[in-house]
């Protein structure tokens, strides 16, 4: 059996407004909040037993996930009564574990969408007798992440941080989120403070001659963290260009949760979810976008690449592109919003108060 510690702790503030009453990973992607996809794939890799960390408003994991016995699994909760840092995280956690010292324990981030072989990622890490393995994922441009060179066995030789020049980008491989561990090098880990395992652990580890061990895995990668990101991670989850068991439907150009309403000439597109009570009226046209539940978009609109809040409204014949619209704001009618824009929780903008072309 391996085990699994789940890093749920994070603010998620480069997604504000959408984690001002919600916690990073409980938004909802492709119908369901996110760690439910990382559950379900870690199932289906044979994990049984997974501890949830949270810091950042904990109180909502665990009336969500329970014991997590309607996914096949046993979860357990730990939160950080102060946040510890991923490290922190990872040693705060580990009081819940149950493997022996020479035993795997897998451990992964909450916000990253990956299409990663869980157990090719143990295999390695078995069949090298390493004390940590990593993920590694390979980017056209490494230069706003950390690189990790490896040698030609895949032993991890340094952990650089975000190259400034060219001379610096010695690999194109970055970390991409998800280790195992041998339990007992998590016991190593400081524990009541708050201990980055990117840049604290991982280097010790190597330079008191630790072996780390890299494993390069470049199916799907994406890191949640932007809203633009989120959106695009979320239709690729209904598209099936994401891999996930727990997706609530069959994979195609839309998802429509049951209790939603769209309009019959309304146009869904582009791995678009439209969420639990959430109306789409006629004529609206909505690309690759995420509505979550309880939101209305009037007629005639169209909303592209966007996600739209929990109660939130769209006005008649306004335009969204790339834009993020916080729970229960309301967007006038004729409005148009360009990519980039955040609408806060409950703001209301009045009918074409915003343009980008003239009013004809």
């Amino acid at each position: 059996m391996t085990e699994a510690i789940l890093l749920v702790g994070g603010k998620g503030t480069r997604l504000r407004p959408l984690t001002v009453h919600t916690p990073k990973p409980m938004v909802p992607a492709a119908g369901v909040p996110f760690p439910t996809h990382q559950l379900a794939r870690a199932r289906a890799a044979g994990v049984e037993h997974i501890v949830l960390a949270t810091s950042y408003l904990a109180e909502v994991f665990e009336p969500h996930f329970g014991d997590g016995s309607a996914l096949g699994l046993r979860i357990e909760h730990v939160t950080e009564e102060e946040p510890l840092g991923t490290g922190g995280a990872i040693r705060n956690a580990a009081s819940r574990l149950h493997s022996g010292p020479d035993e795997p324990v897998l451990v992964f981030n909450g916000d990253i969408l990956t299409g990663l072989d869980i157990r090719a990622l143990v295999r390695t890490h078995e069949t090298s007798g390493a004390d940590v393995s990593l993920h590694l994922t390979q980017v056209t441009d490494p230069r706003a992440y950390g690189l990790v060179p490896t040698d030609g066995t895949g032993r991890v030789l340094a952990f650089l941080e975000k190259p400034q020049t060219p001379e610096e980008i010695v690999t194109d491989q970055i970390n991409a989120g998800a280790y195992v561990f041998r339990r007992s090098v998590i016991d190593t880990i400081p524990s009541g403070r708050v201990v980055s395992v990117e840049r604290e652990t991982f280097p010790g580890l190597l330079a008191a001659g630790a072996h780390l061990q890299g494993m390069v895995d470049s199916t799907y990668w994406l890191d949640l963290g932007t809203p633009a990101a989120f959106v695009r991670g979320s239709a690729d989850l209904v598209l099936g260009k994401a891999p996930s068991p727990a997706v609530p439907g069959r994979c195609g150009d839309r998802l429509v949760l049951p209790t939603a309403r769209v309009a019959p000439d309304a146009k869904l597109a582009g791995g678009t979810v439209v969420g639990e009570g959430a109306f789409v009226a006629e004529g609206a046209r909505v690309f690759g976008s995420t509505i979550l539940p309880g939101a209305v978009i009037e007629p005639g609109a169209v909303v592209t690449d966007s996600l739209i809040g929990t109660r939130a409204r769209v006005g008649e014949r306004a335009v969204l592109t790339g834009t993020v619209i916080g729970d229960g704001a309301v967007v006038g009618a004729h409005n148009e919003l360009r990519e980039g824009v955040r609408v806060w929780c409950d703001a209301r903008i009045p009918a074409g108060a915003v343009r980008f072309s003239s009013d004809r």
